[in-house]
């Protein structure tokens, strides 16, 4: 099952949780990069409802052309994300390489009856998801020059945002049968992992789902980057379009991004409990977006 970390089961009773992102800058300011980078690799052991607790530094940096203060800054961003987290670093690699990257492996410990998977889902449950999408769309047009500066700060805030306590409400409030977070394959494609693992469908209402405003005109103008555009080719077989969703929705629930929220299947009896803690807890973006169906297995129909 392609879940979020890998799981070692050490006896009945323990768990140990593990896994390992890094990426090439999606932002120009290091200490913001090394905080981007450092929430998103965090966020595959939230995504399978365990608390990390120690990682280990993944740096390529190029020694001969960039200054080592734009390193220390990365990594000060890193550590001070994990900081916020309640993550301990204790160490790490690097290696000289042309162009820079940064990343964490990340463990966690849990009791394995605790762990969520992808593979869950059941018919009648509710997809919430907790962050807004647009963000590779901003992140490309920052490289080209064409995006609003408010909308890099507002993308930058949403990719830095822990998906901690998110994770702390969906613990806290029970009756979620499924979870992943949404990055490079975009909400699409890690719904249709998750319907495809749970052998369900789903139902998604575009008009639902949480967007930063501006990535809505940067898609309309043909901004996407090409991991958006391999995932919308690639979906074409999995999805089922109203004509009412029109083409810059479609490239944004398709869009490739970086430190998304997470996405759940909540039981519905407990999916108004869950917005109303998320909201409470200053998850303000939550939103349902959809419900799981009975099948077929992996198929996603995608309103308005």
């Amino acid at each position: 099952m392609p879940d979020d970390a890998a799981v070692f089961l050490v006896n009945p009773e323990l768990a140990v949780v593990q896994t390992v992102d890094f990426f090439t800058p999606v932002v120009d300011d290091p200490y913001l990069f090394g905080q981007i980078a450092a929430a998103n690799s965090l966020s595959d052991v939230w995504a399978m409802g365990v608390d990390p607790v120690f990682a280990l530094n993944i740096v390529a940096f190029p020694t001969r052309r960039l200054p080592l203060e734009e390193l220390v800054r990365i990594l000060r961003g890193g550590a001070d994300k994990c900081a916020e987290a309640g993550v301990c670093i204790l160490g790490g690699h690097s290696i000289e390489d042309p162009e820079p990257k940064y990343g964490l492996a990340v463990t966690g410990i849990t009791h394995p009856d605790r762990i969520l998977t992808k593979g869950g889902a059941k018919p009648g449950d509710v997809l919430v998801l907790t962050k807004p999408l647009g963000i590779g769309v901003i992140t490309t047009a920052l490289k080209n020059d064409q995006a609003p500066p408010d909308a890099v700060d507002r993308a930058v805030t949403v990719m830095a945002a822990l998906n901690k306590t998110a994770a702390d409400v969906m613990r806290a409030v029970g009756g979620v049968h499924a979870c992943t977070d949404v990055t490079g394959f975009g909400l699409l494609g890690h719904l249709r992992e998750m319907a495809a693992a749970g052998e369900v469908g789903a139902v998604m209402r575009a008009g639902a789902v949480p967007v930063i405003e501006a990535a809505r005109d940067l898609a309309a103008r043909g901004v996407a980057p090409g991991g958006t555009k391999r995932n919308r080719a690639f979906l074409e077989a999995f999805v089922s379009w109203d004509g009412e969703v029109g083409e810059a929705e479609r490239v944004i629930l398709c869009d490739a991004i970086t430190s998304g929220g997470l996405l759940m299947a909540v039981a519905p009896e407990k999916a108004d409990e869950m917005l109303t803690a998320l909201r409470a807890a200053g998850v303000a973006d939550a939103a349902a977006i959809g419900e799981v169906t009975a099948g077929p297995a992996g198929r996603i129909v995608v309103g308005r």
